[in-house]
């Protein structure tokens, strides 16, 4: 069968069905992954497993550039990561039903995250490519990657009952499956522009630093990667904080998060247009101290509120940096910034905050019972420290009177 003329553009009801599709099975391991592992008595391997994206983010670039620079479509490059996604995350799932040694599962578990973190990213870029005008069909089209998420926890929940069994594991495994059978019916996308040469530093977007220069830019990036260190506790912790007050479908509970992203994204671009970028950027922080806040009283209501106000904390900063890439960097710049960004909140931020989160967890952590109140109190604290730190950096552009 012939390829399609490279200027073919995808639907719109293919590019939603895409990103639903692929962010379904991502919602379905990652949300109930720490109680998956804490059942089969891994728990303390938790942090590890989710510090493996961290590792990824460093190496997964210098990988697909690699297969890019072979000009190579997105397309057929995203058809052979979710087919090894597929495989990655059966066998991960299998080193623990087969009791494998520690080191195994997160060789395994390091496998999977290699696959799966730029199968996103090539999917992201896919659906960039297919669009006339990213700024206005972005947005509603992202959206749809938020529900294939909130509906992925909510089959775990009600459909499977398995928010800490593997089944999610091995059912998310074989809707790679179908994620990778939604590529034939893709145009074959021309491969981008290819540089020859690249280096390392090119690929990961460190050839960007120069861009830190600026004093806004410089604050921005910075606390996107502090900010990161702190919410990489919500998704591990929070789990497993339902877990001990008794809930019994925590995946979709967690996925009430998500239905706030949703009503942010849809509305960002009226707010931005009425509030300075410096407010929005500070109120996304500000909402997470106090969603961390709630989590401190460990109690069923307070933890479910701080849940729900996930969405604007992530939303308001994280979307917003990714306009102001778009707003405030030169466009001959753009694509490195934003590989140096993802570097930063990915790798060095989330890695940080997975490795930071699990010590300060063991250290609240005593026999099988967590002080939940005092680990809270922690990321709360270090919350408010980056709000404040951006608070006092962040000049941004004044209105000309």
């Amino acid at each position: 069968m012939s390829n399609p003329a490279p200027d073919a553009k995808a639907s719109r009801k293919s590019l939603a069905t895409l990103f639903f599709c692929t962010a379904l099975p991502m919602g379905m391991w990652s949300v109930p992954l720490a109680n998956v592992f804490n059942a089969h008595g891994r728990g303390h391997l938790v942090p590890w497993v989710f510090a493996t994206t961290a590792t990824a983010a460093f190496i997964s670039p210098l990988f697909v550039g690699a297969l890019a620079d072979q000009k190579h479509s997105p397309v057929l490059l995203l058809r052979w990561l979710t087919a090894a996604t597929s495989m990655a995350l059966f066998i991960t799932c299998a080193s623990l039903a087969w009791g494998w040694s520690d080191a195994a599962v997160l060789i395994c578990a390091q496998a999977l995250a290699l696959c799966a973190l730029p199968a996103w990213s090539v999917t992201s870029s896919i659906v960039f490519s297919q669009l006339h005008d990213a700024k206005v069909q972005f947005g509603p089209l992202r959206a749809w990657a938020t529900g294939g998420w909130m509906v992925g926890c909510w089959i775990v929940s009600f459909v499977l009952r398995a928010d800490a069994s593997l089944v999610a594991g091995f059912t998310a495994a074989g809707l790679w499956l179908v994620v990778m059978s939604l590529t034939w019916r893709l145009p074959m996308i021309p491969p981008g522009e290819v540089v020859q040469h690249r280096t390392w530093k090119q690929v990961l977007g460190l050839d960007a630093l120069g861009l830190l220069i600026h004093r806004d830019h410089r604050v921005v990036f910075l606390t996107a990667a502090l900010y990161c260190i702190p919410l990489a506790a919500f998704y591990p912790y929070t789990s497993r904080q339902l877990h001990d007050l008794g809930v019994k479908n925590i995946s979709a509970v967690i996925s009430l998060g998500q239905t706030t992203e949703v009503v942010v994204m849809l509305l960002l671009s009226g707010l931005l247009t009425r509030v300075r970028l410096k407010w929005v950027f500070l109120s996304g922080i500000a909402i997470c101290v106090v969603r961390y806040s709630f989590n401190t009283l460990n109690t069923l209501p307070s933890v479910l509120f701080g849940t729900f106000l996930h969405g604007f904390a992530y939303t308001l900063y994280f979307i917003t940096t990714q306009i102001y890439l778009e707003e405030r960097i030169d466009p001959k710049w753009r694509v490195r910034a934003q590989a140096l960004l993802a570097m930063l909140m990915s790798g060095v931020g989330n890695l940080l905050g997975y490795l930071g989160g699990g010590w300060w967890f063991a250290a609240c952590t005593v026999g099988k019972t967590t002080d939940w109140p005092r680990f809270w109190w922690g990321e709360t604290a270090l919350t408010a420290a980056v709000c404040v730190f951006f608070a006092l950096a962040y000049r941004g552009r004044v209105a000309k009177t």
